[in-house]
């Protein structure tokens, strides 16, 4: 009965992140869903920046936190080591649905683009983010990274092991195609307001600092030399930038 309604649990945390991948495209875009970037109505300037830096504040300590391996081992320490991955996509989505539900938006144009074929360019290339964001999921493996393969092998008595250090395809252009396709999905637009780039000058100095001194600090220590000759080689988010030498451990 436990392992049944773990591998429910995770169904549910699957599809509620789903939900909030499909809503956030429409959000960033500012098209088909009832609350996006830069829809309703506008707080004074102080209130508004408040408000959206606490949001994202949530969002990154959560993310960040939740990514550690010492919370890691906290966390399955109590819980099941099956729920673990899980639990991480089910709190990062609620902190997602967060940020749309309660954003404010200000909405002062910093620029718009009248050429036609320019705004197509910026909307193809919007689109292509959110594509390269997804296939760099099943690049690695998608269903492991959400969870899914832990809760099946839990319901099959199985242990899944810890994923393979993986360069496949857009893993060998860029260590972090991920965080490459959100970067470009939050500047490509035509119309930039001053709330849309105050979200994404955030997340893109997010993206960075949490990438170069968490994610890649653990990776290092989990992987060592293997991933060090990785990072000498491979540009870490921009392409055609060479790897630049690393600390050692």
């Amino acid at each position: 009965m436990k392992k049944l309604l773990i591998f429910i649990y995770g169904i549910i945390a699957y599809c509620i992140f789903l939900i909030a991948f499909l809503y956030a495209i429409g959000f960033v875009g500012n098209f088909v869903v009832p609350k996006t970037i830069d829809s309703g109505v506008e707080p004074t300037l102080l209130k508004a920046i408040l408000t959206n830096t606490i949001l994202l504040s949530v969002f990154a300590l959560q993310h960040s936190i939740m990514a550690r391996p010492k919370f890691k081992e906290w966390f399955t320490s109590i819980f099941s080591q099956a729920m673990e991955r899980s639990t991480y996509v089910l709190l990062s989505s609620l902190a997602l649905i967060l940020v749309y539900w309660q954003w404010q938006p200000i909405t002062t144009i910093v620029w718009k683009v009248e050429n036609n074929i320019f705004s197509i360019v910026l909307i193809g290339l919007f689109f292509t983010g959110w594509l390269i964001v997804l296939l760099s999921t099943f690049m690695i493996n998608h269903f492991e990274l959400f969870g899914l393969v832990q809760i099946f092998d839990n319901l099959k008595n199985k242990v899944t092991p810890n994923p393979k250090f993986q360069t496949n395809y857009l893993y060998k252009l860029v260590r972090h195609p991920i965080m490459l396709g959100f970067l470009i999905v939050f500047w490509a637009t035509p119309t930039m307001t001053v709330g849309h780039l105050f979200f994404t000058l955030v997340t893109t100095i997010y993206i960075f600092v949490a990438v170069k001194y968490l994610e890649e600090k653990d990776l290092r220590k989990s992987i060592g030399k293997t991933y060090e000759k990785y990072q000498n080689e491979v540009p870490m988010i921009i392409p055609f930038i060479r790897g630049q030498k690393q600390p050692k451990i």
